[in-house]
C-alpha cells in the first residue's frame, strides 16, 4: 500500500488533489514557506527532516524541521522560497518540476503564514548530503510506515499562564522528536499521501483558517 504513494498513479492522484489549493496560495504573500520532501530511502517512502542548528538565533534552534525559510523579496513565489532554501541548508536542487503542490498553510504563535511545498526527491541516501552546518545539525529521513504506527504518534498540550491553549500532534521514537509546526505538516502530509492509514488521534481545533 505505502509504496503506492511513489507511484504515478499516486504522483497524479496527489498532484490533482493539491491544484486547487497550490493555485489559490502559490500566489499569496506569506511570511515563509517548507518544502516537504517525499523521498525513498531503499525502496521505503519517507520524509526528509533536518535539525536545526543549535547555533541558530532564536527559540526554534535545536529543533526538528522541513528544509525551509523566510521568503525573499527576490523569490518569484512561495515554490521557489522553498526550492532555495532546500538548496541553501541542504545543498539538494529539486527541479520545480517535483513540486507536487501547496499543502495547508500553518500559523506561527505571532499568526505568520507558513506553506509547506510538497516535493519528490526520489531516491535518496540521506547521509550523503552535505548540509550547511551554519544552518542544520543533521539530516534524516523517517519511513511512512514509522509515522504511521500509532505508538509513534501522540499529542502535546499547550499552556500559557496556566491556561490550556491548543493541542498538537508529536511523532516519537525516531532520531529526534517532530512537534510543533513541523508534526502539524507531517500529518497533512501523511493524510494526504495515504488516505485512510492515518487517523488524527484528535480532533485538533487549530486546523488552518482556510
Amino acid at each position: 500500500m505505502l509504496p503506492d504513494c511513489l507511484s504515478a498513479e499516486g504522483e497524479r492522484r496527489c498532484r490533482r488533489l493539491l491544484a486547487e489549493a497550490t493555485a489559490r496560495v502559490r500566489a499569496r504573500p506569506a511570511a515563509a514557506a517548507v518544502l516537504v520532501p517525499l523521498c525513498a530511502v531503499r525502496g521505503v517512502p519517507a520524509l526528509l527532516y533536518t535539525l536545526r542548528s543549535s547555533r541558530l538565533a532564536g527559540r526554534h534552534k535545536g529543533d526538528v524541521s522541513f528544509p525551509g525559510g523566510k521568503c525573499d523579496p527576490a523569490d518569484q513565489d512561495v515554490v521557489h522560497t522553498a526550492l532555495r532554501e532546500t538548496q541553501e541548508e541542504l545543498g539538494l536542487a529539486v527541479p520545480e518540476d517535483h513540486v507536487w503542490g501547496i499543502l495547508q498553510p500553518v500559523y506561527d504563535q505571532a499568526k505568520n503564514t507558513v506553506v509547506p511545498v510538497l516535493a519528490s526527491v526520489g531516491q535518496l541516501d540521506p547521509q550523503s548530503l552535505k548540509p550547511n552546518p551554519e544552518e542544520v545539525d543533521e539530516v534524516f529521513a523517517l519511513p511512512l510506515a514509522h509515522l504511521l504506527q500509532a505508538q509513534n504518534q501522540g499529542y502535546t498540550h499547550f499552556c500559557q499562564g496556566g491556561h490550556f491553549r491548543y493541542t498538537l500532534p508529536v511523532f516519537l521514537n525516531g532520531p529526534h522528536r517532530v512537534w510543533g509546526l513541523t508534526a502539524v505538516i507531517t500529518e497533512f502530509a501523511l493524510q494526504l499521501l495515504v488516505p485512510g492509514a492515518y487517523q488524527p488521534r484528535m480532533d485538533f481545533p487549530w486546523r488552518s483558517k482556510g
